[in-house]
C-alpha cells in the first residue's frame, strides 16, 4: 500500500495538498438503516459530509467513528486497503457512522467535502459538529465511539457532554493531555511546532485544519475536571512501530522539518507509550494493547484489531458491562 500522511498526533504530519471544491448538499433525513454518503444540510449556511450504514436494531449502540487529524472519512476503508475494514465490518453489525471535518484531506489529497470554517478548530467544535450532523439526521444514543488520533480529543469532549449516551470508546493511538504531561518542556517546544502546517501547506489548501494543541489539550482537561470520565468499555490501542528508526527516515526524505533532533523519536517513543498507559488507567478496566504490529494509521495497517477492539466493546456495552472483561 502506498504509505499515507505520517502521524500528526506524533509527529510531522505531511498531507497531499490539493484545491478546495464545492459539494452540493441535501436535505436531513431521518435516521433509519439506509445508507448515506452525502453533504448534509447542518444550518447555519453549512454542510457536513457524512456516511452511515447498517441498522441499530434492539437498542445497540450506533459506532461514530472520528478521524484523526487532517484526515477524512476514507480513513476507516481506505481504496488501497487489503482485507477487511472498520467502516464496512462493523456496519455489518450495527449503525456506523463517519464523517469529513471542514478542512480535511482524502488519502490521496482530495480536500474535505464539508463547508469550510475559520480556522483553527477545538475539540469542542469537532463535537459540535457531530451534535449537529446527528441532531440532522435524526439519530438517537446510545453510541460507541472509535476516535484516532487529535480525535481521541473530540471524542472525550464529546463524552462530557453526553455522558448517559456514550457506552464506550476505542482510543487508536490518540494524541491527549497525557502526551504532554509525559514531555518535559524543551520535547514539546520541539513536538509543536514540528506539527503545525507549513506555509506551503497553507497555500496550497488555505482551509486546511489546523489546530492550537496547548488550547485544544486545555480544553479536554477542563471537561473533564467539570465531568469526569465515567466507568465504561474502553479499548487504547497504542502503535507499535517504533519512531526511533522513522524519525531520521522522515528528516532524510524532507519529511520533517531539519531542526528536529534525529534521536527525536525516542522521546516519541518514550512519552506515547506513557501516555496511552496513564490514558488507559483513567478507565479502570480498560484494555491497553501495546502489540499492534502497526503504525499510527492502525485501522488502516492492521484493521483486524481495531475491528475486534470496537466487537469487544459493544459485546460489553450490550452485556451491561462498564469493562471490556
Amino acid at each position: 500500500m502506498r504509505p499515507a500522511r505520517l502521524p500528526l498526533a506524533l509527529l510531522g504530519a505531511v498531507l497531499g495538498l490539493a484545491v478546495l471544491g464545492t459539494a452540493c448538499s441535501t436535505p436531513a433525513r431521518a435516521a433509519s438503516s439506509a445508507t448515506v454518503a452525502e453533504n448534509v444540510d447542518i444550518g447555519g449556511g453549512r454542510t457536513i459530509y457524512v456516511e452511515c450504514h447498517g441498522e441499530a436494531t434492539d437498542g445497540a449502540p450506533t459506532v461514530l467513528l472520528m478521524s484523526g487529524g487532517g484526515t477524512a472519512s476514507d480513513l476507516w476503508h481506505a481504496p488501497e486497503q487489503e482485507g477487511p475494514n472498520v467502516y464496512d465490518t462493523i456496519g455489518a453489525q450495527t449503525r456506523t457512522c463517519a464523517l469529513d471535518r471542514p478542512g480535511v484531506q482524502y488519502l490521496d489529497g482530495a480536500p474535505s467535502r464539508s463547508t469550510p470554517v475559520a480556522q483553527p478548530t477545538d475539540p469542542k467544535d469537532g463535537a459540535r459538529d457531530w451534535d449537529s450532523v446527528i441532531r440532522a439526521l435524526g439519530m438517537e444514543g446510545p453510541y460507541v465511539i472509535a476516535a484516532h488520533s487529535f480525535a481521541g480529543n473530540i471524542a472525550r469532549v464529546f463524552a462530557t457532554e453526553h455522558p448517559d449516551d456514550v457506552k464506550g470508546i476505542v482510543f487508536i493511538d490518540v494524541l491527549s493531555p497525557e502526551l504532554r504531561a509525559s514531555m518535559t518542556p524543551e520535547e514539546w517546544a520541539i513536538w509543536v511546532p514540528a506539527n503545525n502546517r507549513t506555509p506551503e501547506q497553507l497555500a496550497a489548501y488555505p482551509d486546511m485544519e489546523q489546530y492550537d494543541f496547548d488550547h485544544s489539550l486545555d480544553q479536554v482537561e477542563a471537561a473533564e475536571v467539570e465531568v469526569p470520565p465515567s466507568p465504561k468499555p474502553v479499548v487504547v490501542l497504542q502503535a507499535s512501530v517504533k519512531f526511533d528508526q522513522l524519525v531520521p527516515q522522515y528528516l532524510d526524505e524532507g519529511f520533517l522539518p531539519p531542526w528536529v533532533p534525529r534521536d527525536f523519536g525516542q522521546v516519541i517513543d518514550r512519552t506515547n507509550a506513557a501516555a496511552q498507559a496513564k490514558l488507559a488507567a483513567e478507565y479502570p478496566g480498560s484494555q491497553h494493547i501495546t502489540n499492534t504490529n502497526s503504525a499510527h494509521n492502525i485501522m488502516i495497517e492492521n484493521a483486524p484489531i481495531v475491528i475486534k477492539a470496537v466487537e469487544d466493546v459493544l459485546a460489553a456495552v450490550e452485556a451491561g458491562r462498564t469493562t471490556v472483561s
